[in-house]
């Protein structure tokens, strides 16, 4: 006899599969390299930091995808970066804790946080060794939940999404360029060739604040992810991004070719990829969303939200009193409070009496000055 399956009863569905690489490159003309890139799968707490490629069956919590571009010179860039990308990984260890009912919302406000614990954590370690002052690092954050793309942005590198053949930018970039092209001074074509393209508006670590961009993209089955730095993103056009990614099926080679066209292209800078193939039945054969830039509306958290979200990242280092120790190294317990002495209740009737006084004295000087004087 047939089994009956109640229409209210859940279908297990297969979801959604990843097949992630990353890789980067000194490039052609400089002598150290100051990017740094990630990914994370947030169910399990795997992280990984190196160019071999993964297959990943994404669980209910997550995976994030990050990329940084240092500045500073020297060990300055390489340093704000690498803290750049354990600032995300830290942030979402420890404050992704899914709500039921608000789960969208509490993963964007997480990426945002993400962003604000580096920058947080690179303007105080700067402030703390001289040496560093004006360090910084671009960062763009690429989290997965469900069958959804969030995306945070400070600075320049950039997110791509390869569909059909065609890659388009679901970040915008925060640089001088950008707001010429949308005050309609510059065409994307000069820009890519003007000689101040270079100078961004936002970075994290050389002011106290920053203010991420948040954007999301809903996916489809057989979507490639692109996370670069400047590095890939200043030879090669969107053109070029999405004929290397379809090209290649294999990640890991995406990445090579990626690069290896960067460096042809002249390798002036540091250069990193990150190619995520998506995959799964979790996943729609049609999105019916069009690839691009989708603005996320996200509400800005109370300030002590903040600031608490920050501590408990270890953005701001909680401060303790260190113990007292005698000279023989003996524990001193703390001493315990003095209670302060009562306060005995005032006596209304006395106040009285020396108001009346007051008054009488204020009265007989006034008649003394009307009638002698």
């Amino acid at each position: 006899m047939p089994s009956f399956t109640p229409p209210e009863t859940p279908v297990p569905r297969p979801g959604v599969r990843v097949r992630v690489a990353g890789l980067t490159d000194v490039g052609l003309t400089r002598d150290h390299n100051e990017d740094a890139f990630a990914w994370a799968d947030l169910t399990t707490g795997e992280q990984h930091r190196d160019a071999a490629g993964h297959a990943i069956d994404v669980g209910a919590r997550g995976m994030i995808f990050v990329v940084a571009d240092g500045m500073g010179g020297a060990a300055a860039g390489e340093l704000a970066s690498d803290m750049a990308v354990e600032a995300v990984l830290d942030t979402f260890a420890q404050n992704w804790t899914p709500a039921f009912g608000a789960v969208a919302e509490e993963f964007a406000q997480v990426l945002r946080d993400a962003a604000d614990t580096a920058n947080h954590r690179i303007y105080a370690y700067a402030g703390a060794h001289p040496e560093f002052a004006g360090m910084g690092t671009t960062v763009t954050i690429a989290a997965l939940l469900g069958d959804t793309l969030y995306a945070a942005q400070v600075g320049d590198s950039r997110a791509y999404v390869v569909r059909d053949g065609e890659a388009r930018m679901i970040t915008k970039d925060q640089s001088l360029m950008q707001k010429l092209i949308e005050a309609g001074e510059l065409t994307e074509e000069e820009a890519e060739v003007n000689d101040r393209r270079n100078i961004i508006l936002q970075a994290l670590g050389p002011d106290a604040t920053v203010r991420a961009d948040i954007t999301t993209q809903r996916l489809q089955r057989g979507d490639t992810l692109v996370l670069c730095s400047d590095g890939l993103s200043v030879h090669l056009r969107a053109g070029d991004i999405a004929a290397i990614a379809s090209r290649h099926d294999d990640p890991s080679d995406a990445c090579a070719a990626l690069i290896a066209a960067a460096n042809a292209g002249g390798g002036h800078d540091n250069i990193t990829a990150v190619v995520v193939r998506f995959d799964g039945d979790g996943l729609p054969d049609d999105a019916r969303e069009s690839v691009g830039y989708h603005a996320y509306a996200l509400p800005d958290a109370p300030r002590l939200d903040r600031l608490q979200g920050r501590m408990r990242s270890g953005a701001v280092p909680a401060v303790r009193r260190p113990p007292v120790t005698p000279l023989d190294g003996t524990p001193v317990a703390p001493a315990p409070a003095r209670a302060l002495p009562a306060t005995e209740p005032r006596d209304a009737t006395r106040a009285y009496v020396w108001v009346g006084l007051f008054a009488l004295v204020v009265a007989v000087a006034y008649a003394v000055y009307r009638f002698v004087l």
